[in-house]
This record gives C-alpha cells, sequence and structure tokens, in this order.
C-alpha cells in the first residue's frame, strides 16, 4: 500500500472533524500529489504531541523559522510507509527520543493552518515517551522544553491547546 493510499484509509476512518476531513479527501482526490511538499496548493503533513512518561507534561519545540512552541510535526517522505509513521519519525527527529509509542485509536484531531511554504492539512497524533528518555534539540529548533498541561495555553496557540485538549481525553 503507498502512502497515499493510507492516507486516504486514515481520514476515511477518522470519525470527528467531518468537514475538516472532507477538505483533505477532496485536497488528495484533486493533487495525487498531494502528500508532498512540492505541492503548492498545499499538503498533508503528520505531527506527534509526545507526552512524558508520566503523563502529567508534553514536549514542544520552539520552531525555528515560525518561532513558535509546537508539537513535533512536518512534511511526509518518501520513505514514510504511513502517516503514522512519518509522525514517529517527525517526532523523533525533532525531540531526540527514540522509541515513541503513538496512542492508540489513529489520529487525535485534524488542524489546516498557512505556512510560509503552503497551506498544511496536518494529521494530528499523540505519542507517548519511554521511561528514561532524554530530549535533544534539533537543528529545526530553537529550544525544546517540557511543559505542563496547564501552561501549554500560556506558551502556545489554540492549535497546540485543540490538540492537547484531544490528546487528554484519549488519554
Amino acid at each position: 500500500m503507498s502512502l497515499y493510499d493510507d492516507a486516504v484509509l486514515v481520514l476515511k476512518g477518522y470519525e470527528d472533524q467531518p468537514e475538516l476531513r472532507q477538505t483533505y479527501l477532496d485536497h488528495l482526490a484533486a493533487h495525487p500529489d498531494g502528500l508532498w511538499k512540492a505541492c503548492g496548493d498545499g499538503h498533508i503533513t503528520a505531527s506527534a504531541l509526545v507526552i512524558d512518561p508520566a503523563r502529567a507534561r508534553v514536549l514542544l519545540t520552539l520552531h525555528k523559522k515560525l518561532r513558535m512552541w509546537l508539537q513535533m510535526g512536518g512534511h511526509c517522505e518518501p520513505g514514510d510507509a504511513t502517516l503514522a509513521a512519518a509522525a514517529l519519525r517527525e517526532g523523533a527527529e525533532e525531540s531526540g527520543i527514540g522509541g515513541l509509542r503513538l496512542l492508540p485509536g489513529g489520529p487525535v484531531r485534524l488542524d489546516r493552518h498557512e505556512t510560509p511554504c503552503a497551506w498544511h492539512l496536518d494529521v494530528q497524533y499523540a505519542a507517548l515517551a519511554p521511561a528514561g528518555s532524554v530530549e535533544a534539540i534539533s537543528d529545526e529548533s530553537l529550544d525544546l522544553r517540557w511543559f505542563a498541561y496547564d501552561e501549554v495555553a500560556e506558551v502556545a496557540d489554540d492549535s497546540v491547546v485543540r490538540l492537547l485538549e484531544a490528546t487528554l481525553a484519549r488519554l
């Protein structure tokens, strides 16, 4: 199965946010290249909100280009077999933490937002960090920091807050 086919199946199986979900499906139907950064009309991205082993904090990155506190995530790559694999890869690359495990049940939410490169149609997952893991700042980040759940709204935008709320509902 291709990443494109996986994305369509994941989105068809996602039961929340029906209008936005249909926007994503329509985008893929109109753009066979809609998963890739080269698609100028926007592209599907994958992200992961990293949760500490005690389930009390989340790890956010201060994105170098956007200068915002965000979850780990970004563009799909040709080696990604699934959207879940893309979210895990991005989570590990940007957090420096190996062994992340996605919460069961597929994506936690969808978020469409404009970026300097194009519209991102982000498929958002949540991932648990393993016990004893240590984060490491990547070259895409200015900082990396753990935040208690009640601190997130003070540093991050509404999209991250909504992702956290959806994640907490699933934990």
